[in-house]
């Protein structure tokens, strides 16, 4: 009697260098910038922000925008601005997994900050937490300190309400196509990665991870919006991507050394 031996296994592509994609707000961060610093320097404001937003009347980052006038209007400063971002939570082993991968030799990983959040806010973080050199690039919000009140931030929406709108039909904001912001940053280096590993929590993550292919990673933290939406919409929408969720930025630190 004859036996038929099993094929071998097929060995896995060597992964050479890859780009790793951080949302920042409960993904990179373990808060959310925008309403962190509401919380800290004016409460009663936070609660406004949040009834506002309840009406749906207000594009999101217009209604940050308006927040930071009326918190200058109560009369705080940039310092505290920047004090209650220097102060806001961010987990030392989502700290550690940047630094650790980034620098391992092989794979050579490329960084990326892809935010709804803003430049002011998710630099002065990036800078206190020694981690802003390791940012290939940050895509997000343009913001800065007024000429006209240096202590006013001013916080304007990456794609003007004036200008050329996105065409996204999965449901990005109308400040930024975060999936059509990823295609740019990829044909703009024009570095072929082995793989991409996508970091995020929100629904407006649901855009962006439809562009990874199957080689590619989802990191979905759990009990938010892009949970949900993938539940919801990913097959439908052919998410190609493996996903793996986590709940603690520890669990991230464990996948990272798995990516060899």
């Amino acid at each position: 009697m004859s036996s038929s031996a099993s094929a071998p296994a097929r060995p896995k592509p060597r992964i050479a260098n890859q780009l790793i994609v951080y949302d920042f707000d409960w993904s990179l961060a373990d808060q959310d910038t925008d309403r962190w610093v509401l919380e800290v320097l004016a409460p009663a404001l936070r609660r406004r922000m949040k009834s506002l937003k309840a009406t749906g009347t207000v594009q999101y980052t217009d209604l940050v925008a308006q927040m930071m006038r009326e918190l200058r209007a109560l009369g705080h400063t940039k310092a505290e601005v920047l004090d209650a971002l220097k102060g806001m939570p961010f987990h030392p082993a989502m700290r550690r997994a940047v630094l650790e991968m980034k620098h391992r030799a092989e794979p050579s990983t490329d960084f990326l900050v892809l935010s709804n959040a803003n430049s002011v806010y998710i630099g002065t973080i990036l800078a206190h937490q020694g981690l802003e050199r390791v940012m290939q690039e940050v895509i997000t919000n343009p913001a800065e300190w007024s000429k006209e009140d240096p202590e006013l931030l001013v916080v304007r929406r990456r794609v003007p309400p004036e200008g050329r709108q996105h065409g996204c039909t999965v449901g990005c904001s109308a400040n930024m196509c975060k999936g059509e912001e990823l295609t740019n940053f990829l044909a703009r280096h024009g570095k072929p990665f082995d793989r991409m590993v996508y970091v995020g929590d929100g629904a407006n993550d649901f855009c962006p991870i439809l562009r990874l292919r199957e080689q590619d990673l989802a990191l979905v933290r759990r009990h938010r919006g892009l949970e949900a939406r993938i539940a919801k919409d990913g097959a439908s929408a052919g998410l190609k991507c493996q996903v793996q969720y986590w709940t603690g930025a520890w669990e991230v630190e464990e996948i990272f050394a798995t990516l060899t």
